[in-house]
């Protein structure tokens, strides 16, 4: 994985409750397998490589480690948004892409192989995009509270504690997050926390740092979540295991 070249930059202060970052992966050698990890966000995919055309590929939720190849002499830049925007960007539910993906029209919102050259136009072009389609929408305010709570304080609160301070009853949420994004409330805070966790573990700090009731507990999820224990994620040779919305700069 070193010499990957990957960059991340953080979206206009007026997007940040819907979008996590714009990234970018250069692969300029052989192929590359990596462990990816589940980190509660929807990505917005366009690529090209030796052997692919240019594409755009939506990635919904991830709930378990995912074994992938980059390929030799591949080329992402993406976005990787908050759930917020399926609804009020993407103008779709993505509960069929839990642990699924699907390749979107090859002129997606204008985009053509042409805007992978340049990471800061693109940057700039899909920060363009994504205000005008949020620029026809009514936003409802128990949503933005309810994301807003739920990423500052990374999945910490409990949902009855969210449902208490957003007003928005636990059986309305719970319904929301499964027809929206295939997965409840409860499971996508734990995916948040293991996200957390894991900041906490390549630094080798073995013990929860996050909401976890004890360390058996700690060791089960972060197990379930990314198949190994937190020992073994410490250990992360060449940056096997990955996250891509927190890519780290090289």
């Amino acid at each position: 994985m070193s010499d990957l070249i990957y960059q991340s930059q953080k979206p206009d202060p007026s997007l940040s409750g819907f979008v996590e970052s714009s990234w970018m992966l250069d692969n300029p050698s052989e192929n590359k397998e990596v462990i990816l990890l589940p980190d509660g966000r929807i990505d917005l995919l366009f690529s090209q490589s030796l052997k692919e055309p240019f594409h755009i590929v939506l990635l919904g939720i991830g709930t378990h480690p995912e074994q992938v190849v980059i390929a030799e002499k591949t080329k992402i830049f993406a976005v990787s948004f908050n759930l917020i925007a399926a609804e009020y960007i993407l103008h779709q539910s993505i509960s069929d892409l839990l642990n699924n993906a699907k390749i979107l029209p090859s002129d997606f919102w204008n985009f053509t192989i042409d805007d992978l050259n340049d990471f800061e136009k693109f940057c700039e072009k899909i920060s363009v995009k994504i205000k005008e389609e949020l620029s026809t929408q009514k936003i409802d305010e128990r949503k933005l509270k309810l994301f807003d709570l739920i990423y500052s304080l990374k999945g910490s609160l409990t949902v009855k504690e969210l449902s208490e301070k957003v007003i928005w009853s636990e059986r309305q949420i719970n319904r929301y997050f499964n027809q929206q994004f295939g997965i409840s409330l409860k499971s996508y805070l734990g995916i948040l926390r293991f996200r957390a966790s894991f900041q906490h573990i390549k630094d080798g700090k073995l013990f929860p740092e996050e909401n976890f009731s004890d360390q058996s507990h700690f060791i089960k999820e972060i197990k379930k979540l990314s198949g190994f224990l937190p020992k073994e994620l410490s250990q992360n040779q060449n940056d096997r295991f990955i996250q891509f919305s927190v890519l780290p700069k090289k």
